[in-house]
Parts: C-alpha cells; structure tokens; sequence
C-alpha cells in the first residue's frame, strides 16, 4: 500500500550467484533502517535463495543464467492483524527466473550506445528518502521513466539529476564518464550505491584507472570522452549521447570496452557475447530496443 518493501535483484556467472552475500546484506541494511525484522540470519537467508535456484533448474536453459528477485515487505497492515491472532510477522518473496528474459533486448547497446535523457522529475534527495536503502518507493523513478518515453528513440535511459543539478542516477543504474584518463563517478550521497558500481571502480583501480566520486554537471557529461551506465544484469552498458548531443566519438569508448572486457575476465563469462546471444534467443524482445520502459502515451 506504501512502497513499504525493500528488495535485492541478483545474477549468476556460469551459474554462479554473483556477489549474492553482498546484496543480501545490503537487504539487511535496507530492513533496518525500515524497522523490518526478518526472523533469520543472513546465512539463513542465503541457503534458502540457493534452494529457490536449485528448484528452478528443470525451467532453465542449459546455457542460462539465473535471475533472482528477493522481495521483503512488512506483511499484514496492523489493523488486519486480529484476523490472524497477531502480527503473522514479515512476508518474504523469493523467485527465480531466467537472465535472458531480462538481457534479451539489450543486445544493440554494445553497436550504438545507450542515449541519456534527463526527464524534469529529480532524484528524491537523501534528506527526504534515503537511496541508499534498495526499497519499492520508486514512483519518482516511474515518473522520470514516463517523461524519457516520450522521447522518440528506443535506446533513451533516464538519467536523473539531483535538486542541486548534479548527476545523480539513472533508474535502477549507476552512471559513470571517463575524462582525460580518469574515471568519474556520482560521489554517493544522493544514489544508490551499486554493488555493480563498486565492482568496477574496483577493477579500474586494478587496472590503473583513477577513480573519482565527484559532483558532476551536464556540462561535465557533455564534454566526457566516454560514459556508461552500470547496473546487475549485463555490468556495463554503453552511453554514447547526452539529451541528443554526443558524447566523444558517439560510440563505445576504448575505456568502456577495457572494462567491460576486465569484467568478462573476472567472471569466466564474455558478458557482450553472452547479451548478444540472448537477445538473438528473444528477437521479440530486441525488437522493443533496450529500453525496458515504454508506455502508451496516454491523453
């Protein structure tokens, strides 16, 4: 009825859950600071997410990945509690279903690059709503996503700026810009902070890249050599224009590519590879081009 949920989405690399610990304790985190107490450890939590995997195995492709939503609300608003002779406790959700329903329209962004719009809805400032919980309050998300829409280009992601101008995020993605070598990302006070985001800033410093959480402007995306989005199911994404304008050569960005290809490295999956063949899998999908957000306009 409120939003009042929090929520993490995971992927596996040759079946192999990927940093499952780490966003199941982001959960945690999430949970606390919404005052829902799950009656269970993390380890608990973590053992039963494996159980949803296996049960789901003879629904999967022998080339899948797995996809899993972990989805925890408060339960029963407190007015219905007499029905059930008290407080039932929390409801958790856990399912499970195959990566490349979600990857299978993504395959073009490596060719053409993913375009970044800036709707007039605003990220919701930390003050207000903290996003660094993972929650289901994301109408302002929506919102932003309704605006991009109206943009006639299949590739078009929102990228919101906070009430200061600044960067802040896309919906459900981190955002990054290469300039001069370096690597420049939102500095964390006003996004979620991905654990896809913290992984590649990780291999960048790996591989020598400096790395900087700073405030960024239009201006500074605009006049980037390179940028790119990071989310969990494909890693990176590519982004090659700003509101119409390009950025850099327009397409995929020598850095980007490092990147994308010291991800592949790390997991044991060539993630381009992997995209391509799932969308080539659902053509109807790819079709859609790969913005998940389109919308009957309405009147």
């Amino acid at each position: 009825m409120f939003g009042d949920m929090v929520f993490e989405m995971t992927r596996s690399f040759n079946r192999k859950q990927f940093k499952l610990r780490e966003h199941l304790e982001r959960l945690f985190r999430s949970s606390k600071m919404l005052r829902i107490s799950l009656d269970m450890s993390i380890a608990e939590l973590e053992k039963i997410v494996h159980e949803v995997i296996e049960r789901n195995q003879p629904c999967m492709e022998t080339d899948e990945e797995d996809r899993v939503m972990v989805n925890l609300s408060r339960g029963i608003l407190s007015l219905y509690h007499p029905i059930f002779g008290g407080d039932p406790g929390p409801t958790l959700i856990i399912s499970s279903f195959p990566l490349s329903l979600t990857l299978g329209a993504f395959d073009n962004i490596y060719d053409i690059g993913l375009h970044a719009v800036t709707p007039s809805q605003q990220a919701i400032p930390a003050e207000l709503l903290d996003p660094k919980m993972k929650h289901r309050s994301r109408l302002f998300y929506m919102m932003a996503n309704l605006q991009v829409a109206l943009v006639d280009d299949p590739l078009a992601w929102a990228l919101l700026l906070d009430p200061d101008g600044f960067v802040a995020e896309g919906t459900g993605a981190n955002f990054f810009v290469v300039k001069d070598g370096e690597l420049w990302t939102p500095e964390p006070r006003n996004i979620l902070r991905g654990i896809t985001r913290a992984h590649t800033m990780k291999l960048a410093s790996k591989m020598g890249i400096p790395v900087r959480e700073k405030n960024m402007t239009l201006y500074d995306v605009i006049h980037a050599d390179e940028a790119f989005y990071t989310s969990t199911p494909a890693s990176i994404y590519p982004c090659t224009k700003i509101n119409g304008l390009a950025i850099g050569s327009s397409q995929m960005g020598t850095m980007t590519q490092q990147l994308i290809e010291a991800w592949s490295e790390d997991v044991g999956v060539d993630i381009m590879a992997q995209t391509r063949r799932y969308a080539s899998r659902t053509k109807a999908n790819a079709k859609a081009g790969a913005t998940p957000y389109r919308f009957n306009k309405g009147k």
